[in-house]
């Protein structure tokens, strides 16, 4: 009888190794996750539309860069490049020293219709409350 408590032990432990957990090496990130990897979203500051390259649509409904609310960072995994797009327009701008600029995106530093400088000042004069003269009375 141990001979066979001995044999059910061993085949238990035999078609127990069959078994064995999804202990995989993922590898590289680009090969298992995608191309894109997300670094972030932020908030589309005041600059974002006033973008001179932005595409000019002839569909009026079609969303420009003045509707984005958000933009979405994604670093391509291949080449490095990091690509800067628009929620709702989808319109990207990209960085990648290595490229010759020729294809894909708009490639940085991009060409402002105005700049951060003038556009805070419009804003602090906006925002100044108007005052009345002492003397007006």
């Amino acid at each position: 009888m141990n001979a066979k408590v001995a044999l059910a032990v061993g085949l238990c432990v035999l078609v127990g190794g069959c078994n064995r957990a999804d202990d995989v090496d993922a590898g590289p990130a680009h090969k298992t996750q995608g191309r894109y990897s997300g670094i972030g979203i932020y908030e589309a500051g005041p600059l974002w539309s006033k973008l001179a390259d932005q595409p000019i649509a002839k569909d009026p409904k079609v969303a420009k860069l003045s509707d984005d609310q958000h933009i979405i960072v994604v670093v391509d995994g291949i080449t490095g490049e990091v690509r800067q797009c628009g929620d709702r327009s989808g319109f990207c701008v990209a960085m990648n020293p290595w490229a010759n600029g020729s294809a894909g995106p708009v490639q940085l530093p991009v060409k402002l219709s105005e700049h951060g400088a003038s556009t805070k000042a419009d804003e602090v004069s906006s925002a100044a409350p108007e005052e009345t003269p002492p003397n007006s009375r």
